[in-house]
């Protein structure tokens, strides 16, 4: 603890720079990280070793070995390199490694050396071949520049979603540019690239010479250049030996250092904490690595061996053959708590708690000075910032214990802060372990948050532990244990050497029914590793047909498919079921499979008189289903035929079926209707009018109404329609022509079958009072009461009901008795019923 700060290094005069060792790496390299192509992902990511690479001075035969390792050295893949020459390496925001070959493909590996997918950066880079490549990451995902043979850029911004620009050419460029590198600004990719004195900025139209602010004189080469790790500055490093550092738009100077060493450098790259303000850089030497910032001094270091430098967002990791280290500035609070002689409140509440431990009264002097100066709350917030930014467990201890017995002299400190940190350092210390390796400080950790954590570990099929972090943290089961066990189960279904039986017996042990985990997925999985059988088997477990049906179509099990659609009751996705059948099986095959299951046929047979037609008359002519087959041809008649042969023609094939139907009725009635659409053509083209179409009575009432009484007799004896309906239609025709005289003929010319009755009410419909009296003396004694009520003539109404001594007809005319003028008839009823009462 005395020595706590003995590897920190001053780099001006308010910021301090500090050098630890994370891991000693025990990877055994057969050759040095130089003659390697490396490419290591940040947040603590894996690193790639590319051996035996291309070299003039290698052996042609000899294949190369790409290597992916952890952050500690563990060995996590490794394959011999069978495809062409490769020309750089990198990782994606994924974790997913790239690999640009010299022909300008891309090949995409998993975290295991599993391939994933292969693309193209165009026919141009095929045909100029690559020179260099850089993989860089913006906010939309990481993306691919490519510097061709013919000194030509292509870049794409994201490689999840590949859209290829070719930037525009640079003026007079007859050779390799001497650096360059990828931008992102105003969400935009660019490339900055230096041709001697000068630098070209590429945009997706233009090319534009910058030209860096404040640039101090007689630079004829930029030798190297780095942009930092959020793009927002640059850094390049000239042939006099000054490191020119700004903002990424070249239009503000940050500093100027000369470091005195024209050399190039091996590596550059910026060495920043969040909301500092001090901004540094790290450059690399064969044997030196120095950081220099806006300080006259710097702060150099000595490299024993050949080392890799990897930008983070708070510091560079620093990895070598035997050491992996981590460089960077010592954060505000850590500083003020450790820096010697500090009187800060931190250190202060640090002391006091040490001087606890030794039972010494000390411990009250410091805290009572903290009280006095009413910084006890912001001495407790220190130490618990700084647990958080200490890479030791014994430093962390130490520090929460501090934070915690200052907690003890405060009535009001939310223990949220306190208990979320200790959550915190309990989670990173578990992943910084040697046998995990992913050595996150706290500040990368809240930036990558604990969701993308997770699907590290799964990615690196570290189940247990993401569950226990889980299962620490409280997280909801969808987006925690769930989601892990989910990912747990596919790669399950990847293991060949188990049989189908054994994996889906395990994963539905291992599952059950916990909520957020889709056994269709997980089959779907299996079915892409060719494990049909285990699909289906996963497939039983999954509750939700609408999740087992389409897998089972996509694996060509239709009537599997046909029978769960059934099963679930939703018509949607048995019609969905029916459609993919009947584009698979030709048409008697599909035919066959309806008539075994009896829903889907009727739903078929629905779905079929809305869309398809002719495939319903099929499925009747297979079934011999003659009625619905008749019934199908007189639908058809009318809406697909137009012209009066046509639909006389389809009526007969109905007809036709309904007698093999043995359905006698309907077919004299389908006959019958034959008659009356060659009658009414006949009709049409003699009187003219329109007749086609209608029904019988409306073409008997049509012709009643244009004159043609006798055809209309006639039409009826020919269809047989009875005298009491003839007389009905012929009465409220002629009275809707309000041809009184004929109608007068009319109800002479025989006893009506329909009686008076009817003459008087539709008169008195047309409020023709005079006409319907005219009836109303020849209505029968069993109506006489109603007809004469309904001409209004209530009095002898009244006499005719006191004659027939009926109780109904009486109070039927009291109802119509109204007003003074009734009076004497009510009375009479009256009376009448008195006597009738006495007798």
């Amino acid at each position: 603890m005395d020595c706590y700060t003995a590897n920190w290094n001053p780099l001006g005069d308010s910021a301090f720079y500090r050098k630890y060792e994370l891991y000693s790496m025990d990877w055994d390299l057969k050759e040095e990280l130089r003659d390697c192509l490396v490419a290591a992902a940040p947040y603590g990511g894996p690193i790639a070793l590319l051996r035996n690479p291309w070299r003039k001075e290698k052996a042609a035969s000899v294949r190369p070995v790409l290597e992916i390792y952890s952050a500690s050295g563990l060995p996590l893949a490794s394959l011999l390199w069978k495809s062409g020459p490769v020309v750089s390496l990198g990782w994606s925001a994924e974790e997913e490694l790239l690999c640009v070959q010299e022909d300008g493909g891309v090949l995409v590996y998993g975290l295991h050396g599993d391939f994933r997918r292969h693309f193209s950066m165009g026919n141009e880079v095929l045909q100029n071949r690559v020179l260099d490549a850089r993989i860089f990451h913006t906010e939309f995902g990481s993306g691919v520049a490519i510097l061709t043979g013919a000194h030509r850029f292509t870049l794409s911004a994201n490689v999840s979603d590949l859209k290829l620009r070719r930037m525009p050419e640079v003026p007079g460029l007859q050779g390799a540019p001497s650096c360059w590198t990828a931008l992102c600004q105003d969400r935009v990719a660019h490339i900055l690239l230096a041709v001697g004195p000068d630098l070209y900025l590429l945009d997706q139209s233009a090319c534009s010479a910058v030209t860096p602010s404040g640039l101090a004189p007689g630079v004829s080469s930029f030798l190297q250049m780095a942009v930092s790790f959020t793009y927002r500055h640059l850094a390049l490093f000239t042939d006099t030996g000054y490191i020119w550092m700004g903002t990424a738009s070249l239009k503000e100077k940050l500093c100027e250092f000369n470091c005195n060493i024209r050399a190039p450098p091996k590596q550059m790259v910026w060495c920043s904490r969040p909301r500092s303000k001090e901004r540094a850089v790290v450059v690399a030497w064969e044997r030196r690595l120095m950081v220099v910032g806006d300080a006259p001094e710097s702060i150099q270091f000595v490299l024993d061996e050949d080392s890799y430098l990897v930008p983070e967002l708070d510091g560079v990791r620093i990895f070598s053959r035997s050491t992996h280290e981590f460089l960077h500035e010592v954060p505000v609070a850590s500083e003020e708590i450790f820096k010697i002689a500090s009187m800060a409140p931190g250190a202060l509440l640090l002391e006091a708690q040490k001087e606890y431990e030794k039972e010494s009264q000390k411990a009250d002097e410091y805290l009572r000075e903290i009280q006095e100066l009413g910084q006890l709350t912001q001495a407790v917030q220190q130490c618990i910032e700084a647990a958080g930014h200490e890479h030791r467990p014994d430093m962390q201890k130490s520090l929460l214990r501090a934070a915690s017995f200052g907690k003890c002299f405060l009535d009001r400190f939310p223990p949220d802060s306190f208990v979320r940190m200790c959550q915190d350092l309990r989670v990173l210390n578990a992943i910084r372990d040697y046998h995990i390796g992913i050595p996150l400080t706290y500040s990368q950790y809240k930036q990558l948050t604990i969701q993308v954590l997770l699907d590290r570990l799964v990615l690196r099929r570290l189940y247990p532990l993401a569950i226990q972090i889980c299962e620490y943290l409280r997280l909801p089961e969808v987006q925690g244990v769930s989601r892990i066990l989910a990912h747990w189960a596919c790669y399950k279904v990847q293991q060949k050497d188990v049989s189908d039986e054994d994996v889906a017996r395990a994963i539905n042990q291992k599952l059950g029914d916990t909520p957020g985990v889709s056994y269709s997925d997980i089959a779907a999985r299996a079915y892409g590793c060719g494990r049909t059988e285990l699909a289906i088997k996963l497939l039983e477990y999954e509750p939700r047909s609408g999740e087992q049906v389409p897998l089972l179509l996509k694996m060509k099990r239709s009537k599997l498919a046909l029978s769960k659609a059934i099963e679930s009751g939703d018509t949607d996705l048995v019609f969905t079921v029916l459609l993919h059948l009947k584009n698979e099986l030709n048409r008697g095959d599909f035919f066959m499979t309806l008539r075994n299951q009896p829903m889907a046929l009727s739903l078929y047979r629905q779905f079929c008189k809305h869309q398809e037609l002719e495939t319903l008359k099929d499925l009747y002519n297979q079934d011999d289903n003659h009625q619905e087959l008749g019934s199908f041809h007189i639908r058809a008649s009318y809406a697909a035929e137009e012209r009066i042969e046509g639909r006389v023609a389809a009526l007969q094939t109905a007809a036709d079926a309904f007698y093999k139907a043995k359905n006698e009725f309907a077919a004299k009635a389908t006959e019958d209707q034959m008659r009356l659409l060659r009658l009414q053509r006949r009709l049409e083209d003699e009187l003219g009018g329109r007749f086609l179409d209608l029904s019988l009575h409306d073409t008997v009432t049509t012709l009643i109404l244009g004159g043609h009484n006798k055809r209309a007799e006639q039409l009826a004896r020919d269809f047989r329609i009875p005298d009491k309906r003839l007389w009905w239609l012929k009465l409220t025709a002629l009275a809707d022509l309000e041809d009184w005289e004929e109608l007068e003929k009319f109800s002479k010319s025989k006893k009506s079958p329909i009686g008076y009755l009817p003459f008087v009410e539709i008169c008195m419909k047309q409020h023709n009072k005079y006409e319907a009296k005219k009836y109303a003396s020849r209505v029968g004694p069993e109506q006489k009461v109603k007809a004469l009520l309904l001409v209004g003539d209530v009095a002898q109404a009244a006499d005719v009901a006191i004659e027939h001594r009926n109780e109904a007809e009486l109070s039927l005319v009291l109802s119509h008795c109204t007003g003074a003028t009734d009076g004497a008839t009510a009375d009479k009823i009256q009376r009448a019923r008195a006597q009738a009462q006495k007798k």
